[in-house]
């Protein structure tokens, strides 16, 4: 599907959706709770959402979806041995954990570009608590057989921060205690995340810099009714579209939450937009825009578009934290610079850095590679190009935001098919 959207002003309110991050999380535990399960108000109903209730639903959870909720009845008892993670790699790294728990082997499998990226990173954490897994040659499908039965093992995070996560969600379940050394973890603030839905939940994890985690084992999940914060991750490229092109005001976004992708007001302030911040609401008003210098490491999915700011900005922008970008749902730091190239960017992509030299975009046609991050940025930085720009492969927003379209137009993007 293509999408063209062409100079426009941005003006109104918009309610971004909720976190998939969140939501995909507390799926997890709602499984992981057994009979009392989850009351889940606010959910996302993304496709990344989707597979994860997908996947909890074939691990035995009774999943029932009603307006503006998710009820889970949860317990382990896998009525399929194939797990469908769709595109999500949050879902494959989670629930290969969670997985573990069950005593005969269960496959994760996907779809697309979740095929292309690796899962070699799993077998040597899970092996060390008692965990079979294999992979096709470092990627998916991955083959799992347990039980996890807890104890000591060591970690590289310095390319994903999932596995963790899933590891986290999954041992307190265990026979035993573990302890999990980890090396290089980056996306820390995905990390606390995690850390903070399972104190919500009941869990107890001790935290020793980021380097050692202790979890004991045989404890108990306690999810109730919980609600699903909204995205940041949603609100970036609509927030850097009002930058842009207008004034904003976004709903439904919690200031103080943990989520990595709110960093994306201050790089907004450090640019010379407008911005305040409230709970519950976030306004973003155009100003004379300015270069910046920000390391995006710890919120990968910030530098599209942070891309796209830049590209409307005075001076020379440069953007860190491009070097983690290759295994996403594209070659993401290469196509930023390939697609916004073709549209009169000029962007010099070296090592971990992304320098935008700002000017005027004088639109075209662009492809988002399937990922859904890519059509977004597109999205935002051609409200204020000189011409249309014709974004190939729009319909990869309905991985994390389905009605991103939708929500672009209400707010004053011109839009057509």
């Amino acid at each position: 599907m293509k999408k063209s959207v062409r100079s426009s002003t941005i003006e109104g309110r918009v309610r971004v959706p909720a976190s998939k991050s969140v939501m995909q999380r507390v799926a997890a535990a709602a499984l992981l709770a057994g009979p009392a399960g989850a009351r889940i108000l606010n959910p996302s109903t993304c496709d990344d959402a989707r597979a994860a209730l997908g996947v909890i639903s074939a691990l035995g959870a009774e999943v029932v979806s009603g307006p503006g909720e998710v009820v889970v009845t949860g317990g382990l008892s896998p009525r399929k041995r194939e797990l469908d993670c769709r595109e999500s790699g949050l879902c494959l790294r989670l629930f290969s954990a969670v997985a573990g728990l069950w005593h005969e082997e269960l496959v994760l499998t996907g779809r697309g570009s979740l095929m292309r990226r690796p899962a070699d990173i799993l077998e040597g954490a899970l092996a060390g608590l008692g965990v079979s897994c294999r992979t096709r040659g470092g990627f998916p499908p991955v083959s799992i057989c347990g039980p996890l039965r807890g104890g000591r093992a060591s970690l590289d995070g310095s390319v994903s921060s999932q596995v963790l996560t899933g590891l986290l969600m999954a041992l307190p379940l265990a026979a035993a205690d573990s302890e999990l050394v980890v090396a290089g973890l980056r996306s820390r603030p995905y990390v606390d995340m995690t850390l903070g839905i399972l104190r919500d939940c009941g869990i107890r994890v001790e935290n020793e810099g980021y380097e050692r985690f202790r979890v004991s084992g045989g404890q108990s999940y306690r999810v109730g009714t919980y609600t699903i914060e909204g995205d940041w991750s949603a609100a970036a490229p609509l927030c850097v579209a009002a930058a842009v092109a207008g004034r904003l005001r976004v709903t439904g976004l919690d200031p103080a939450s943990p989520q990595a992708d709110k960093k994306i007001l201050d790089v907004l302030e450090a640019a010379g937009a407008a911005v305040s911040a409230a709970p519950g609401l976030v306004t973003v008003e155009k100003r004379d825009l300015r270069a910046f210098v920000f390391d995006a490491g710890n919120c990968p999915d910030l530098v599209p578009p942070l891309t796209a700011l830049a590209c409307h900005c005075r001076g020379t922008s440069r953007i860190l934290g491009a070097g983690r970008l290759r295994y996403k749902e594209s070659d993401r730091a290469a196509v930023l610079a390939a697609e916004f190239g073709r549209l009169g960017a000029r962007i010099a992509l070296g090592g971990d850095v992304l320098e935008v030299m700002g000017g005027p975009l004088s639109g075209g046609e662009a492809s988002a590679h399937g990922d859904h991050r890519i059509v977004m940025a597109l999205a935002a930085a051609a409200v204020g190009a000189l011409d249309p720009v014709v974004i190939e492969g729009a319909e990869s927003v309905a991985k994390s935001y389905p009605l991103f379209f939708r929500d672009l137009a209400a707010a004053g993007g011109r839009i057509d098919e």
